[in-house]
């Protein structure tokens, strides 16, 4: 049987890790950071925690807003938008996960780009 993607990234202590570097990578990037400065940095955590391991397959129920409404009225560019999933694709490369798996996420973080972009 084939793990899931939560299964291979390392379950609910890996993710949950994950997401704290994911936000600290976040606040040091100085494309992104100012976006970042202005919000509760453990409930960010908390939501990416749950968002990430409810998208990738894990039992993590994410209480966060939809996608649009979390980005209205930020207008965010592409510029943007690739340094955050850059910081995403090098903390998973820090936690050693492999190449495929990062391009899994890759694939669904791209998928949102509509959802995010210029809202």
């Amino acid at each position: 049987m084939t793990k899931s993607l939560y299964e291979r990234l390392g379950g609910a202590p890996k993710v949950a890790s994950i997401a704290r570097d994911i936000v600290r990578a976040h606040l040091a990037n100085p494309i992104i950071k100012t976006r970042f400065e202005i919000i509760d940095a453990a409930k960010l955590e908390t939501n990416v925690r749950d968002f990430f391991g409810m998208g990738t397959g894990g039992p993590e129920q994410y209480q966060g807003r939809d996608m649009p409404t979390a980005h209205k009225g930020m207008n965010l560019n592409e510029r943007e938008l690739v340094a955050a999933i850059d910081d995403v694709l090098k903390v998973l490369e820090q936690h050693g996960i492999g190449e495929g798996e990062r391009r899994e996420v890759l694939a669904i973080l791209y998928s949102l780009k509509n959802e995010v972009l210029f809202k």
